[in-house]
């Protein structure tokens, strides 16, 4: 798809990846509507790109934002929290806030909009999920689960969708505020993080080539590869690299 001229939609905009990808979007020229909960950082990169902020809880007012957003041509599924820990010292309802924000509030507001796309017979879709969802992370079960769901969801909707792009976007680790908010610092020594450009200018790739699955760095694939053909063979290797986090966490919005 021509990203010039075309309706963009990016949730979870107001920094790190989605403030990015508001910028890389309009480098190319696209039209954009920019949303999330801090409303003076939304409002801040809304201004910067020349688009229209939105501000809005996904989880609760995603009907809301469908109807101010009106048709779009490419929606951005980038907002999401995160929570660190073993899952035996996860607070009761965090996992059910994780499952809210990270897959159910995306499905929801791709069932808004999916349909004025199909009218127009046209329109793409981007999951930004996670390496955690392709290979599972420890400490990191119910982050790395609804992750699993977004990128099931994208798969199936390929299946029935004609003429409408969907890609999915697997982020590594990204130096965002993404671990400071979410309440456990990044502590392991691989990999190390990419800036959210990197990650924004593959969105923008995923939507102009047509790419259905991208990763960023691109070397993520191999363990995501090699986790589906030998997954004897990786988890071996993921325990002796993979180290613990802090046990010290809390749940915490992305950027």
């Amino acid at each position: 798809m021509r990203l010039a001229g075309a309706r963009v939609l990016i949730t979870g905009a107001s920094s790190g990846i989605g403030a990015a990808t508001a910028r890389a979007m309009a480098a190319s020229g696209a039209s954009l509507l920019v949303t999330g909960r801090d409303r003076a950082r939304l409002a801040a990169v809304a201004a910067e790109v020349g688009g229209q902020a939105l501000a809005a809880d996904l989880v609760t007012e995603a009907a809301a934002l469908a109807r101010r957003a009106g048709p779009v041509d490419v929606l951005v599924s980038n907002a999401g929290i995160g929570w660190a820990g073993p899952l035996t010292v996860m607070p009761g309802g965090t996992a059910e806030g994780l499952i809210a924000a990270n897959l159910a509030a995306p499905i929801e507001l791709t069932r808004l909009l999916l349909p004025a796309m199909i009218d127009r017979g046209r329109g793409h879709l981007v999951f930004v999920a996670s390496i955690a969802g392709a290979v599972g992370v420890r400490d990191e079960a119910v982050y790395s689960a609804t992750k699993a769901g977004l990128i099931a969801f994208a798969e199936s909707l390929r299946y029935e969708l004609d003429g409408i792009g969907v890609s999915v976007v697997l982020p590594g680790v990204v130096d965002t505020a993404f671990f400071a908010r979410r309440g456990t610092p990044y502590a392991r020594r691989r990999p190390a993080p990419i800036p959210p450009e990197r990650v924004a200018r593959a969105i923008v790739s995923a939507v102009e080539r047509g790419r259905p699955e991208t990763y960023a760095p691109g070397w993520l694939r191999l363990p995501a590869r090699l986790r589906g053909a030998a997954p004897g063979p990786f988890r071996a290797l993921a325990g002796v690299f993979g180290k613990p986090v802090s046990r010290r966490a809390r749940p915490g919005a992305t950027p």
